[in-house]
């Protein structure tokens, strides 16, 4: 695929832009790592290792069809059905300005979701669209020390602040996966503490084990700052312990549920 120059305003780009697969790799059993490139991914917006970025996919060996506006989201409605790619959230795990490369790393979970099949399938090539949708971590000034809770979901923006953290930096980081062949290589500044959680046989969802591991935690003193991201039942009971039982202030603690177990 042919990737080509759209004419645009200096500055970062707001609205869908065209990119193209350039690698698929596996990092573990169920995540893949796709890096992507195009012309205009030097102007992709990124505010911090928790950058969203909306993907726009469709169908393998067809045509993709991105809104060609800011106003993107009344653009894609008004497109007829058959054209109109599906929209899905993830996070940016790396971007390259210079090189234009964003990776972005897709939890799989077979042919269940669009994204998780696109994600199997993806080729040198493939067309995808990309939006810049904005960033949350964002440790106080006054911060001392952090702690950064998630599951599979929240991996790719825990693993990038733990990365990002200036040695010397005081964090903790727990982050829950099924089993030691679901964690991945994570360069961990001096400072910093990671700790792989294992839910063993728990469907994803469905363990306690972040949790219980927390209740035994001992925490450092001095003003903290925590983002919880993830199952959104795991994240409001993160919070809630944080918050009432260890009495963090509601505004030091970031909290956002990536995703819901369904319900049966």
């Amino acid at each position: 695929m042919t990737v080509a120059t759209i004419p645009v305003e200096a500055g970062l780009i707001k609205r869908p832009m065209l990119a193209e697969v350039v690698a698929n790799r596996p990092l573990t059993p169920h995540l893949r790592r796709i890096t992507l490139t195009g012309m205009e991914i030097d102007r992709f917006g990124y505010g911090g290792p928790d950058q969203l970025a909306r993907i726009f996919l469709t169908a393998p060996g067809a045509e993709l069809h991105l809104p060609d506006s800011e106003q993107w989201w009344p653009a894609l409605q008004a497109m007829p059905a058959e054209l109109r790619p599906v929209v899905r959230n993830y996070t940016v795990r790396r971007l390259d300005a210079g090189r234009r490369e964003l990776d972005i790393d897709f939890v799989l979970h077979g042919d269940g979701g669009p994204a998780s099949a696109w994600a199997r399938r993806a080729a040198p090539g493939d067309p995808i669209g990309v939006l810049s949708d904005g960033s949350d971590y964002a440790p106080p000034v006054d911060t001392e020390w952090q702690l950064l809770i998630g599951d599979e979901t929240a991996m790719p923006a825990i693993t990038a602040a733990v990365e990002a953290l200036p040695p010397g930096t005081r964090a903790i980081a727990l982050i829950e996966v099924g089993s030691t062949e679901h964690e991945i290589e994570v360069r961990t500044p001096a400072g910093v503490t990671l700790t792989w959680l294992h839910r063993g046989g728990t469907p994803a969802g469905g363990s306690a084990v972040v949790i219980r591991t927390l209740r035994e935690l001992a925490l450092p003193a001095g003003t903290p700052y925590a983002f919880v991201a993830g199952e959104s039942a795991m994240v409001t009971t993160v919070r809630r312990h944080l918050c009432t039982e260890r009495g963090m202030a509601k505004d030091r603690v970031y909290f956002c549920g990536y995703w819901k177990v369904a319900a049966h």
